[in-house]
């Protein structure tokens, strides 16, 4: 099973990237000889906001880029979005990322962690209604990490128990899923 944590987030400085490695870390620690883990990072694929010709619920992708993306999202088995909270909602990078594909993300489980304002809650409530009409399997899988801005001063993140039980809860929730 492959796992795939998209990072949300493209900005300098950013936590999403230290989030990710968390979660790869965490995941790993795990000890499931059948799962693999992968950070899919949006800076690293700088996807351009969409702008092909035909929509991408057609599957019909005319762009080069567009064609990369759909490879790697269909080698996917299941997802793990990370997105900061913005002004109630979650990263446009990230939405661009969900838009840019169809079928690559059908029947395909998710997982959600945000962080911010909330606790990112708000942004993970926009997410997971644009991952619904995608057709990606809601897991009810959420991670909402509190107090980032106080803890998000050292190189790394570290998650705190709360953090730590929800990873594995949606996690499992993940695998069942995969699995089922």
């Amino acid at each position: 099973m492959n796992i795939q944590i998209i990072v949300g987030s493209v900005r300098e400085g950013r936590t999403a990237i230290k989030v990710a490695a968390w979660i790869q870390s965490q995941i790993n620690s795990y000890e499931f000889s059948t799962v693999q883990t992968e950070i899919v990072d949006l800076k690293a694929w700088d996807l351009p906001f969409f702008a092909g010709a035909n929509p991408p619920m057609t599957g019909i992708y005319d762009q080069p880029k567009q064609q990369e993306w759909a490879a790697q999202i269909a080698k996917g088995d299941a997802f793990i979005f990370i997105s900061p909270e913005y002004n109630h909602g979650y990263s446009p990078a990230l939405k661009n990322a969900l838009d840019y594909l169809g079928k690559e993300w059908n029947a395909k489980p998710a997982a959600y962690v945000s962080y911010g304002g909330s606790n990112g809650s708000r942004s993970i409530d926009q997410i997971r209604q644009v991952a619904t009409q995608l057709g990606l399997v809601d897991t009810n899988a959420v991670v909402e990490i509190r107090d980032i801005f106080a803890r998000n001063r050292a190189e790394t993140f570290e998650g705190n128990e709360f953090d730590d039980k929800a990873l594995k809860a949606a996690f499992d929730k993940l695998v069942q899923y995969v699995s089922a």
